[in-house]
């Protein structure tokens, strides 16, 4: 996961780096009157660093649930002490997959003798998990409004002086000229500014929802072959 997003940070950074070394990115800041490119780039590169620790965040709880997954091997007690979760006398480290093993002990211990469904604690963990990414998709569909609010504005900058149009002199029109392609070029400038940052957002997004589903997976299986039968088998023989 971690590799993955640095990767495609790279190849951002990259893909910056040549726009800036071209000229178009200084040009894109400069002819926007309306400064709505400077606002959706800063915006960008905010969410962008707030998509980094998530995914930091999460190869955290990835690298926590491998640590978890060895200490079961040879296994033979799952108990709680001082509200932590001890395997044999190892005590684990507070983390998500940590928080989720303490409800299915707290589950298990009400459901004594009888087979233990972890299925809506699993759905309560993929919504808790969903939850923290749900802002990057709206922030996603945030940058694209932002272009378009930026293509409506340039268009009104290009007409507006063609109302204001009293006579047909050649150094009025060229004038005139000259305002309205200022106007287009807010609206063509704000428009791609938009629609490159809000699809490449909801790439980054893309990428840490895949990430958090096979999290997830992990855990189901972890918990179905590791963890339940140990319980289970507690159960017994208490």
């Amino acid at each position: 996961m971690l590799l993955r997003a640095l990767i495609l940070t790279s190849l951002i950074l990259f893909g910056f780096f040549l726009i800036t070394e071209r000229g178009l990115l200084s040009l894109t800041l400069e002819s926007d009157r309306s400064n709505i490119s400077t606002i959706i780039l800063t915006l960008y590169a905010l969410l962008s660093l707030h998509w980094l620790y998530l995914v930091l965040q999460l190869s955290a709880d990835q690298k926590a649930l491998d640590e978890t997954r060895s200490y079961f091997e040879g296994a033979r007690f799952l108990s709680l002490r001082e509200d932590r979760v001890c395997i044999n006398d190892k005590v684990l480290e507070p983390g998500i997959f940590s928080d989720y093993l303490k409800d299915l002990i707290k589950k298990s211990e009400n459901t004594s003798g009888h087979e233990i469904d972890h299925g809506i604690l699993l759905e309560a963990l993929g919504e808790r998990l969903m939850a923290k990414y749900a802002f990057g998709h709206y922030a996603s569909d945030m940058l694209l409004k932002f272009g378009l609010l930026g293509t409506i504005i340039g268009f009104i900058m290009m007409l507006k002086p063609v109302g204001e149009l009293t006579d047909f002199d050649p150094n009025v029109l060229q004038q005139l000229l000259g305002q309205m392609s200022g106007g287009m070029a807010v609206a063509l400038f704000t428009t791609i500014s938009g629609l490159v940052t809000s699809t490449l957002l909801a790439l980054q997004y893309q990428l840490i929802d895949a990430g958090a589903i096979r999290f997830i997976d992990r855990v189901a299986v972890s918990v179905d072959v590791m963890v339940i039968p140990m319980l289970t088998s507690e159960d017994q023989s208490s």
